[in-house]
């Protein structure tokens, strides 16, 4: 709140490819609908779907009292909000946020003495992709997620199936769409239809953003991260309050910087 809009577009902006992405005026709500309106094309994915998402993390963001956003939309309000970079909406977009997350880690021993259930960083995964979306193969396919995943799944000697509850980067609809596809959470080009069947909410089968991820929670872009960690711990030991998943065991927090450039992914599984 300390800097004007367009100095923290300007800011945010400088993550994307400069050398002509930057150059030519675009800004991150124009490469993510480039990646939606290909994903549209390439798989069938609908406005309304993208939309789901949105109702989805803001349903969560509800009973999250540290929400940036903590009311409930609905699809009509999503399609009929102001269009930003088409097909995506002012409601298919993440608020910049002020913020800040702080965890402590310490020896097993240390954390089995403080009458709380442990919860131990299993896996981790760190993997880079080109920052431009002009050099990549597919669009449409987050590489850097799927190979942090990869990395954080062999770590923890885990596969997706194991995962009980998820944070991920949806700075826009499209973003946790792609992201729960690369680390094989559902298949390519499913996604959408994830949250259209309710698999992503909390009481489907793999609860997504339990928070209201960036979408509603809010994105303070630095703290963002940690502030994942903190929700999948929470979760995992049983301190998420209304919007409690019954009794998760294995949770993977992902982030990622610009359009998917670089991505880290961590798994966490409660002892």
């Amino acid at each position: 709140t300390d800097v004007s809009g367009y100095e923290a577009t300007y800011a945010l902006g400088t993550a994307a490819d400069q050398e002509y992405e930057g150059y030519h005026g675009i800004t991150f709500p124009g490469l993510y609908a480039l990646i939606a309106r290909a994903h549209m094309e390439k798989y069938g994915t609908t406005r309304e779907q993208l939309a789901l998402v949105a109702v989805k993390n803001h349903l969560n963001g509800s009973k999250n009292p540290l929400a940036q956003y903590p009311f409930k939309i609905t699809v009509d309000s999503v399609l009929n909000s102001v269009l930003v970079a088409d097909p995506l909406r002012l409601l298919d977009c993440s608020p910049i946020t002020d913020g800040a997350a702080a965890v402590i880690l310490c020896p097993i021993e240390m954390a089995r003495k403080m009458n709380k259930p442990v919860v131990k960083i299993t896996g981790s995964g760190h993997a880079t992709d080109s920052i431009a979306l002009s050099s990549r193969k597919d669009i449409t396919w987050l590489e850097a997620t799927y190979q942090a995943g990869k990395r954080a799944y062999a770590m923890a000697n885990k596969k997706p199936k194991d995962i009980d509850i998820l944070e991920v980067h949806d700075c826009f609809t499209i973003a946790e769409i792609c992201v729960i596809e690369a680390l094989g959470i559902v298949e390519k080009g499913k996604g959408g239809k994830a949250a259209e069947d309710e698999i992503t909410y909390l009481e489907g089968k793999i609860p997504v953003n339990t928070s209201g991820g960036l979408k509603a929670k809010g994105h303070p872009v630095g703290a963002t991260g940690v502030a994942q960690v903190i929700e999948i711990v929470k979760q995992l030991q049983g301190e998420a309050g209304k919007r409690q998943v019954k009794n998760p065991r294995i949770g993977m927090a992902q982030n990622m910087g610009g359009s998917g450039g670089s991505t880290v992914v961590h798994i966490f599984e409660r002892e």
